[in-house]
């Protein structure tokens, strides 16, 4: 039974819902200042590591901080204590402040930072707006005698192996004979040293995701009652998951422009934004990009959406998009947001709570104020 948790286990927790190969190439996510090995019994989740997020995560004795942007995005030359970015990065070391990043391979996420905003919206029937990609498949077989079977089954799946569309468990068995001959030094659970022997066994086959891969090999060889387990991966040509950056569906009823901001603002907690469109337009069909999404105008239109719900816009691409007959929302880049609580649902969810304590930052991070 595991005591306590260190950092890595709680990056591994993180990256198998957002693996890190889905960050753009640009993106620098993972570990940004600390220690993969130290203890944490607190962990603190926020969108930015500013110097005020800092002081609140010391005040409140947080040993890692979850962030959704980067603290170090471009590379640092010099740590400059005169300012914001040197302090805050003095305060992290002095007090021992770990901090990790899952940017764009949480947008990219099934579950991420753009079903997040859907969710709560209640933006159905979507699928991506900007594939990422498949993810790789591979089929894992493992022999294992029949009275751990089921042991060795339900750990593999448990870790995630067998996950077909909507189905989890997928797995096919089938009966047959083991052979094998112990020699010296080995300890072996069945058998004598020595001499061949002949076990009824399940050989269990089923599929697993590559960011799984070595969790689920790990939890097979440990519920497995052999000394040296027989097992077998393959990579398959299949198409694994797909992953992709923003989503496009519809909401459960068409209604105006100027109704959906109103939707927008209160559910998404923002106080103002800018708009693009005829207020009194009927739309129905969305397509949402959390972050700094006018690069996107055009597969949003290409796609068929109504209104187009992203942050950051500029004057010409807004012209652009106005141009084209695209309702454009600019709820802010903040509304990213989301991702705190969410994130600390699921990894509450994920780890034991008796162990460790999951908050999110109370410090705002919005940098505009509206008059």
């Amino acid at each position: 039974m595991k005591r306590e948790y260190k950092n890595n286990d709680i990056f591994h927790v993180i990256e198998d819902w957002a693996p890190k190969h889905l960050a753009y190439d640009w993106d620098n996510v993972g570990l940004q200042i600390g220690s993969y090995n130290k203890a944490v019994k607190k962990v603190m989740i926020t969108l930015d590591v500013l110097e005020s997020v800092v002081d609140e995560a010391i005040e409140k004795k947080a040993d890692l901080i979850i962030a959704h942007h980067p603290l170090l995005f471009n590379p640092v030359k010099r740590i400059n204590l005169d300012t914001p970015q040197g302090r805050t990065i003095h305060k992290l070391l002095s007090h021992q402040i770990t901090v990790y990043a899952a940017h764009t391979n949480l947008d990219a996420a099934n579950g991420g930072v753009n079903d997040m905003l859907c969710d709560l919206l209640g933006i159905q029937s979507r699928k991506n707006l900007i594939e990422v990609k498949s993810g790789n498949l591979y089929k894992i077989a493992v022999y294992v005698p029949i009275s751990h079977a089921d042991d060795v089954r339900n750990a593999m799946s448990e870790a995630g192996a067998g996950h077909i569309g909507d189905y989890s468990h997928c797995t096919f068995q089938a009966k047959g004979k083991g052979t094998f001959k112990p020699l010296e030094g080995t300890n072996p659970y069945i058998g004598t040293k020595g001499e061949l022997e002949f076990v009824d066994e399940v050989k269990i086959e089923t599929i697993a995701q590559e960011e799984r891969l070595t969790t689920i090999v790990n939890q097979l060889i440990a519920a497995h009652p052999y000394e040296e387990v027989a097992y077998d991966i393959f990579h398959l040509k299949n198409e694994g998951e797909a992953f992709g950056i923003g989503r496009i569906g519809t909401l459960s009823a068409t209604m105006k422009l100027r109704d959906l901001c109103e939707h927008v603002k209160t559910t998404l907690e923002v106080p103002n934004m800018r708009v693009i469109g005829d207020l009194d337009k009927q739309v129905r069909k969305i397509a949402i990009l959390g972050g700094s999404g006018e690069k996107y105008i055009h597969l949003a239109r290409q796609n068929g959406a109504d209104v187009y719900i992203t942050g950051d816009m500029s004057f010409h691409v807004a012209q652009d998009a106005w141009q084209m007959g695209l309702q454009v929302i600019d709820a802010g880049h903040y509304i990213e947001k989301v991702m705190k609580q969410a994130t600390k649902l699921f990894l509450e969810k994920e780890l034991d709570n008796d162990l460790i304590e999951i908050i999110t930052s109370e410090t705002s991070t919005e940098p505009f104020q509206f008059i």
